[in-house]
């Protein structure tokens, strides 16, 4: 595939276009509190808005002394603010460096320092304090402005309006000054430093230029006049997005660059626990996710049925089974008929309309990525009218690699490659990845850069993937792929996605047996999930606790790691398995705050259990 080229030089000059054609158009939308402290209401921002709003911002940080691709920092949750904030450090010609707002405040100074960071956007007080513990170790850090909260008497801390002010008084003494800073940004000027999570080790600095977000938003704009060309329709400027997913990760700024490019409006909320309260009220026509959304949708409707009672549980069997029946003949390009089509009308009225009434009467389609989908639950969405379209890209990639397209969905693979991306598979089944959306490189650690980025450009994803008519069917990490002492592999993804489709009361489930004689499994409980189905079996008065050690709940988990095994080869199938004393957590290391899972750190903190799943193995064989 060739190049793709955008008619920007940056990130800002895309923004400037954009105001300047749909200037009076709305762009966002925002909940703020109401004053006396009664439900919240949403405001709106128009583009022109937006421009005058980051323009302040930008000639505040300018005064600042943000100069070309100097860092400047941001730790805060998915909000207005933080779009802003980014913009504005664009657009004074800076580069962002996102911080989880989950980070630890050791954490948050390593990625400061390491960046080399000036200035840096807190959230609020919670984010301040772990700036301000650590401020010795960040000497570098010349300011930092907080969106909102108690400044203090700290000349080091500022307020938002306080920057937009200083911003201001410039503007109005030079009013030609931003976009001078505008037009000055190159294509391959630094615009972000994304610190990867990272499954193992520390987190490495990864360096995308402006050129690396102007394919991501070309590519998009391309494949939308593709899918146009052949009667479907991607993304308009008339769509809505509803966007809660971190924007300290890749995929959150690649939903930003995409609506620069489309114009669409965007909903910002980050809080997770509003999602399915807000959908009723944004009514997006669109809105990507991680599959553990999905995961805990799927989970509340199959709890639900079981507490409607027997009948109305074979009754949502059955039009699941229908469903699933209509989504693999619509994978292969067809629509029910005849007696298929007549049940599917009938399942959709008694179940599959009730789900879809959840997600606001206008959604057209979900996006997944960050990490793997279950085909059982896509299939169930896709039965139920509900199209999920699973991506793959990694940070290192600008996020945006693959994409499966409205109308042409086959679960269990990524979908075909993004224009102007290219893909090979290397002699071990590792994915190669080439085109305009690779980093540039690890920030600070050239030796990395080599590791994974060769000279002609192929960057080495570290995932083990094999190609089935162009698409990419991703089938686990390089890294974690399970070698029992009998030579047999085990790719262990794959069977922790199926698993949590068959047990609606589990959210992770970690297949562990490298080196081993077979495998085993460690099963996290999900709080919510248990504890109705604790309810229901007469275990209510049980913590989340008690529940774990329950001899009930694990005779129910059991039964779906039957289930589990009776699709598995032997060598693949899970002989023992240990429910944990507590979930999975970011806050515990376990997991990242994109929700991939840890196996090292897991595997070190349980070795124990681990262990004693193997006793008397020889026994077992």
């Amino acid at each position: 595939m060739g190049n793709i080229s955008s008619p920007y030089r940056s990130v800002p000059d895309m923004f400037a276009s954009r105001v300047a054609r749909s200037g009076d158009r709305e762009a966002f939308s925002y909940p703020v509190p109401s004053p006396g402290g009664g439900s919240e209401t949403w405001k709106s921002l128009t583009w022109n808005q937006t421009r005058d709003r980051v323009r302040d911002l930008a000639l505040g940080l300018h005064s600042l002394g943000l100069t070309s691709q100097a860092r400047c920092a941001i730790v805060s949750s998915t909000r207005i603010e933080w779009i802003l904030a980014d913009l504005a450090i664009l657009c004074a010609g800076g580069a962002s460096t996102t911080i989880y707002p989950g980070s630890t405040p050791p954490d948050c100074a390593y990625i400061v320092s390491d960046s080399g960071s000036l200035v840096a956007f807190a959230e609020d007080d919670e984010q301040l304090a772990k700036l301000r513990e650590q401020r010795a170790a960040m000497p570098g850090l010349s300011k930092v402005i907080v969106f909102e909260g108690d400044t203090g008497d700290d000349d080091w801390v500022m307020g938002l309006a306080e920057l937009a002010e200083h911003g201001a008084e410039i503007h109005a003494e030079r009013p030609e000054l931003f976009d001078e800073l505008v037009a000055a940004v190159e294509p391959e000027d630094l615009a972000t430093l994304i610190y990867t999570s990272g499954t193992t080790g520390r987190a490495k600095g990864v360096r995308l230029d402006h050129s690396n977000w102007l394919y991501e938003a070309q590519a998009l704009e391309v494949l939308d006049q593709e899918m146009g060309a052949r009667g479907r329709q991607m993304l308009t400027i008339d769509d809505v997005q509803y966007l809660w997913l971190p924007l300290a990760h890749a995929f959150g700024k690649v939903m930003q660059v995409a609506q620069l490019r489309l114009g669409f409006r965007t909903a910002v909320d980050g809080r997770v626990d509003k999602i399915v309260d807000n959908l009723a009220v944004v009514r997006p026509t669109f809105m990507a996710a991680a599959p553990r959304v999905f995961e805990k949708v799927y989970n509340k409707v199959v709890l639900q049925a079981k507490e409607g009672g027997a009948a109305k549980y074979r009754i949502f069997k059955w039009a699941v089974g229908v469903g699933d029946r209509v989504a693999r003949l619509r994978e292969t390009g067809k629509e029910p008929t005849g007696v298929l089509a007549a049940r599917h009308k009938v399942a959709d009225r008694l179940v599959f309309a009730g789900l879809r009434a959840r997600f606001g009467d206008r959604l057209r389609f979900f996006v997944s990525g960050s990490a793997p989908l279950a085909p059982e639950i896509g299939r169930f969405f896709y039965g139920a009218g509900i199209t999920i379209l699973e991506g793959y890209g990694l940070t290192e990639t600008s996020a945006g690699a693959f994409l499966n397209r409205p109308g042409e969905v086959r679960f269990g693979t990524v979908g075909l490659p993004l224009p102007g991306t290219e893909v090979r598979i290397a002699e071990d089944g590792e994915v190669l990845l080439r085109g305009q959306g690779v980093m540039r490189g690890y920030h600070n650690l050239s030796g990395s850069t080599e590791a994974v980025l060769t000279e002609d450009g192929w960057f080495a994803t570290g995932d083990i993937g094999a190609l089935e008519n162009g698409r990419l069917r991703i089938t686990d990490r390089k890294k974690e792929l399970i070698k029992t002492s009998g030579g047999k592999f085990v790719a262990p993804q794959g069977i922790e996605s199926r698993f949590k489709s068959l047990c609606p009361y589990v959210s992770n489930l970690v297949v562990h047996g490298d080196r081993r004689p077979y495998c085993v499994a460690l099963v996290a409980l999900d709080p919510e999930s248990i504890d109705v189905w604790a309810k229901a079996n007469g275990l209510g008065a049980l913590d989340y606790d008690d529940l774990t050690r329950e001899p009930k709940v694990r005779a129910m988990v059991g039964e779906a790691i039957d289930e589990l095994n009776e699709d598995l080869p032997r060598h693949e199938s899970v002989k023992e398995f240990t429910i944990l004393p507590s979930p999975l957590t970011v806050e515990a290391g376990e997991i990242t705050p994109s929700l991939k899972m840890r196996r090292r750190a897991v595997e070190e903190k349980y070795a124990e259990l681990l262990d004693a799943m193997y006793e008397g193995s020889i026994q077992r064989l």
